[in-house]
């Protein structure tokens, strides 16, 4: 599996149907290649409608289509993998529905132990975060960027930084050591999106 890197785009809870797929091309049109469904719907027809939409646009587009939480779905319409929280299927089980290839990710908070322990047991990427107020999880811990830093010494899977990231702050989170930045409405709640993706992508060289 190629290193992950870059923007990581995922996608706004508010949009649903045509405008998220619509959203959604307008960021892969930008140069992210690699995407995270996140719904907390419950109708499982419409996830599967959705998130089949979107496999269709990052296969298009030569993305990778993550599922937040939903093993089950990731495993029924073949996406790329899934990100689990830490209350969400175990890695260890998420793998053996998923496969080798999947790339499985996991969010950590501030935590190295539970980082370290993530990465023992298999997992692609580690997310920490909120570095900053988010309005996608505003009751989320608090992370301090210090945090990025350390795990640079102690992973060698690549970090992902989540948690109210902006064009203004991006360049102090990737400084710190993020491989990829996390972002939802400072992405899709752009005038422009497949602009402000170009923007994220070029922080990367």
């Amino acid at each position: 599996m190629n290193r992950l890197s870059g923007l990581y785009a995922i996608t706004d809870d508010k949009l649903s149907g045509c405008a998220l797929s619509a959203a959604v091309e307008a960021v892969l049109v930008g140069g992210c290649r690699i995407l995270q469904y996140r719904s907390k719907q419950t109708d499982r027809s419409q996830l599967l409608v959705e998130a089949n939409a979107l496999l269709i646009l990052c296969r298009q587009y030569g993305a990778k289509l993550l599922i937040n939480d939903n093993v089950q779905l990731a495993a029924e319409i073949g996406a790329h993998g899934v990100h689990l929280g830490q209350d969400d299927t175990p890695i260890v089980q998420a793998r053996t529905l998923l496969g080798d290839s999947a790339i499985i990710g996991i969010t950590c908070h501030d935590s190295l132990t539970l980082a370290l322990e993530a990465q023992q047991a298999g997992a692609d990427y580690i997310a920490f975060g909120r570095f900053f107020s988010s309005s996608t999880k505003p009751s989320a811990p608090p992370a301090d960027l210090s945090v990025l830093c350390a795990a640079k010494t102690r992973l060698t899977v690549p970090v992902v930084a989540i948690g109210g990231i902006t064009l203004d702050n991006a360049p102090s989170v990737i400084a710190a050591g993020a491989d990829m930045l996390a972002v939802v409405g400072d992405l899709f709640g752009a005038a422009d999106i497949t602009a402000r993706a170009q923007a994220y992508c070029k922080l990367f060289g």
